[in-house]
């Protein structure tokens, strides 16, 4: 195998807010879009249009390890490809800051593994043309097809023994498979 194990990328995150559609959530927060090898940025505003505000949240760290690759392949596989990126409600931060970016990945495992807390929220952001070809030229580099190999059944007849019916020192009279309700209770009279 040649060429490196890991590989990373520094990737801006832009996210987009728009006015709540319930009087419950005056703003809505959703990343839209990235900017691969963006510099370092917190929160700058982009484009204002109104309601409408784009900024270019954070920069995060896209790392793909050669393990992963079929879990890339997965994520390049969808409709529209898309990486994964983690967040959570940051209220204590900053007043403007309303959520704090923890992660970005490639990988769908990872992705839908984070999918299952209710701690942080995770949404797909789509790939732009040169991250495709960033990551698909990483798993062509390194992917391995794991063959399937189908289990044999073991020819061994297991059921011409009856163990694990109760503990042979004690005798037992009755029948080891009765319902324990209709046992006969001993009475003392």
């Amino acid at each position: 195998m040649t060429g490196e194990r890991t590989r990373m990328m520094p990737v801006g995150v832009v996210v987009r807010r728009l006015p709540g559609v319930t009087r419950w959530q005056k703003w809505s927060w959703r990343p839209v879009s990235l900017l691969p090898g963006a510099g370092e940025a917190h929160w700058k505003v982009l484009r204002a249009d109104g309601d409408l505000v784009e900024y270019h949240a954070a920069t995060l760290s896209l790392e793909l390890h050669r393990t992963e690759t079929e879990a890339y392949l997965i994520a390049l596989s969808d409709k529209v490809p898309s990486v994964y990126v983690v967040m959570r409600a940051a209220p204590e931060l900053e007043p403007g800051v309303p959520l704090e970016l923890l992660l970005m990945t490639a990988s769908a495992h990872e992705g839908l593994d984070y999918a299952d807390s209710s701690e942080v929220i995770v949404e797909k952001v789509p790939m732009t043309p040169g991250l495709i070809a960033w990551i698909r030229e990483f798993v062509d580099m390194h992917h391995e097809e794991e063959i399937f190999h189908k289990r044999q059944r073991d020819r061994t007849r297991v059921d011409l023994e009856e163990d694990g019916i109760g503990d042979p020192r004690i005798r037992q009279l009755g029948d080891v498979y009765r319902a324990p309700g209709l046992r006969k209770k001993d009475t003392i009279q």
